[in-house]
């Protein structure tokens, strides 16, 4: 598959040949769904916390005798029962939702997302372009290229670069993200996808499939004794 580079100015500077060991494989949903949903667990926080019945402040004594009062059976103030008392399996801030997955399953779920995106013509690319990029400069060439400003677009980039995330900053539902930084979700949530100058062959490094080598077969040892005739 091939993706057409730009100038900064908007004309096509050439086409450039996509791996194979980057967006050749098969899409495959249930990988991709789970390091999405990896990405998304292990970003969230739980700020909300409640006091259990030994944590909230009150005595432990018991508010009056257990019979021979013609009332129902009541023990501390901090009972989970009473109000003002402690919750029970209430949220709390120490809850750990960090989820792990083999490196392995995180550079295939990647070049899931890639190959799915690669399907639907969502890459594009970015020969060059000034050190002094500004935003209007950036905005404009978005104008002048087949994609649709108010969608959201994904500048994949070899390096940082300050100048360029600045200027792509301003501009609403544009990011950026250096090719070491790829992930499925921002791959997953762009409709368009640009690659800047080598950004591929950097992606490529990074999570390109690797080739298996064949083993080869061990040659057989000769038994060193002597066969007995």
């Amino acid at each position: 598959m091939r993706i057409t580079f730009f100038t900064i100015d908007g004309k096509e500077a050439g086409e450039r040949e996509l791996p194979e060991s980057l967006v050749g494989g098969k899409a495959r949903m249930g990988l991709m769904h789970q390091a999405v949903v990896l990405q998304q667990s292990n970003r969230r926080q739980s700020p909300a916390h409640v006091k259990t019945r030994g944590e909230v402040r009150g005595s432990t004594r018991k508010l009056y005798p257990q019979k021979h009062t013609g009332r129902a059976r009541r023990g501390a103030v901090r009972s989970p029962l009473l109000r003002g008392g402690g919750k029970t399996f209430g949220p709390r801030n120490d809850k750990n939702y960090i989820k792990r997955m083999p490196k392995a399953m995180r550079h295939a779920a990647l070049r899931s997302c890639l190959a799915a995106q690669a399907a639907k013509g969502a890459f594009l690319g970015l020969e060059t372009y000034s050190d002094a990029i500004k935003t209007k400069t950036l905005h404009t060439f978005l104008t002048k290229i087949p994609v649709e400003l108010g969608r959201r677009i994904l500048f994949v980039l070899p390096q940082a670069d300050r100048p360029l995330q600045l200027s792509a900053r301003n501009i609403p539902r544009v990011e950026t993200v250096t090719a070491a930084y790829l992930n499925p979700e921002a791959v997953l949530l762009a409709r368009h996808i640009i690659f800047v100058g080598n950004a591929i062959e950097e992606a490529e490094k990074m999570f390109g499939a690797k080739q298996r080598e064949e083993k080869q077969p061990r040659a057989s040892k000769k038994s060193s004794v002597p066969s007995v005739s």
